[in-house]
């Protein structure tokens, strides 16, 4: 008699240890990071024991958990790259050959990942999660299936991914966080993210006697402990610095009556509400009150970041539904123009590379005034690659003001906006900062 499979109510330790099932779309994942960062595609496929021996551990809203990956399966196309199977297989993946099926060369990857993931659906295993490494959207209603068999998803993406089939995951891993985690730079990612909280520095003590004769008194500075812990100030901090974009406020605001039900009896332990005790919990954080609201970690984002805030203008209906829909950065028609033509500048002056041209783009942006965070310029520059322009030397702002509209335009469509020719016109305006008009 076949014994009942185990549920994760079975088990104890299920919630912070899963078993997963790890399924990647090989071909699109490849060919996503070379656009986006050729080192971390060539480490991504040649080296795939490194990064899921990174995806082993992890930390989320909810504290630290473990992964045992029981099914890793990689499919690929073997015409096109054969060479890295090797380096799968002796990472112990199954790799399933998807051959070019069509004379438009598309391979048969899609449905033998889908079909293979519906059959663990249906196994005697109970896998907690299913992790999907691609950037299809064609992905979506895997993912619904998944989320409907009360499993966690996780989503990897290598290049923009439609805002629907990241909205079904539980957890989403960028491209750029896939470029860092591949390439081990980044630290603070949403697999492994590690709460670093900073010494504070204050002004030291007055001396108890007096300098000897002929010494000046050494003002060194003394470290403070930081803020007192507690589960609730873990828990928005694992929130925050977890979360691929702000958080909205009341997310948070709940996340911590959760996790402490007596902070609105004791009035927000003695701070009067909520927004002070985060002011003075959780002070690392960045807040704004502007409804709805949003709170964020500022090592990542900035105000510019914020979902639905186009700056400097009153923004149009058009504006606010391609930002909401495509997750589009809201920034104005005189800061896209800002950012590009910096952009521009700094491809002139220097060779690209995804992580130090962002920064210097960022931080030429806002000493000039414009509020742009890193998380835009990163999606920008994403853009760009994805529309297909080489970010040389002799790319133009209007070069790169083109390829940014096209994407955005092709973004809208891919998200079902009915688009009229006056539309798209606005659209290619406003993303183009100016720069298309004429």
């Amino acid at each position: 008699m076949t014994s009942p499979s185990v549920t994760p109510a079975d088990r104890a330790d299920a919630a912070r240890r899963f078993r997963t099932a790890l399924f990647v779309d090989f071909d699109n994942v490849y060919i996503g990071l070379q656009r986006l960062d050729p080192v971390a595609a060539e480490a991504f496929a040649t080296n795939p024991a490194h990064w899921l021996s990174e995806l082993e551990s992890g930390t989320d809203s909810e504290g630290d958990f473990s992964r045992r990956f029981l099914i890793r399966a990689c499919y690929l196309n073997p015409s096109r790259f054969s060479q890295f199977r090797p380096n799968f297989t002796r990472a112990g993946f199954q790799v399933v050959d998807c051959p070019s099926l069509t004379q438009q060369g598309k391979s048969s990857a899609d449905i033998n990942l889908v079909l293979d993931a519906v059959d663990a659906l249906a196994a005697a295993t109970h896998y907690e999660e299913f992790v999907i490494v691609s950037a299809d959207a064609d992905f979506t209603p895997l993912a619904l299936r998944c989320r409907a068999a009360d499993r966690r998803v996780t989503i990897m993406t290598a290049s923009p991914a439609a805002s629907a089939y990241r909205a079904v995951a539980d957890s989403v891993i960028t491209a750029d966080e896939l470029a860092d985690l591949v390439t081990h730079t980044a630290s603070t990612l949403p697999v492994e993210n590690v709460v670093v909280e900073p010494p504070v520095v204050v002004d030291p003590p007055a001396a108890t006697a007096p300098p000897a004769r002929g010494k000046k008194s050494a003002q060194a500075p003394v470290v403070a402990a930081p803020p007192a812990s507690s589960a609730a100030r873990k828990a928005v901090l694992q929130r925050v610095q977890t979360a691929d974009r702000p958080v909205p406020l009341g997310t948070v605001a709940q996340l911590a009556q959760k996790t402490e039900p007596s902070l609105p009896e004791t009035r927000w332990a003695g701070a009067g509400g909520f927004l002070p005790w985060l002011a003075k919990v959780v002070p690392e954080v960045g807040v704004s009150s502007r409804p709805p609201g949003w709170v964020w970690d500022t090592t990542r984002f900035g105000e510019a970041d914020l979902p639905g805030a186009v700056t400097d203008t009153a923004p149009s209906a058009l504006q606010n539904q391609v930002v909401a829909v495509t997750d589009t950065p809201g920034l104005s028609q005189s800061t896209y123009g800002v950012l590009l033509t910096t952009l521009a500048a700094d491809l002139a002056a220097h060779p690209f590379d995804r992580a130090k041209t962002s920064r210097r783009v960022r931080d030429a942006c806002q000493k000039n005034g414009a509020k742009i965070g890193l998380s835009t310029v990163n999606f920008v520059i994403g853009g760009i690659i994805f529309a297909g322009l080489r970010l040389t030397s002799s790319v133009t702002a209007r070069d790169l003001a083109t390829a940014w509209a096209d994407n955005v335009v092709g973004l809208c469509r891919g998200a079902r906006m009915q688009l009229s020719a006056g539309d798209v016109a606005a659209i290619r305006a406003w993303v183009g900062g100016g720069l298309l008009e004429g």
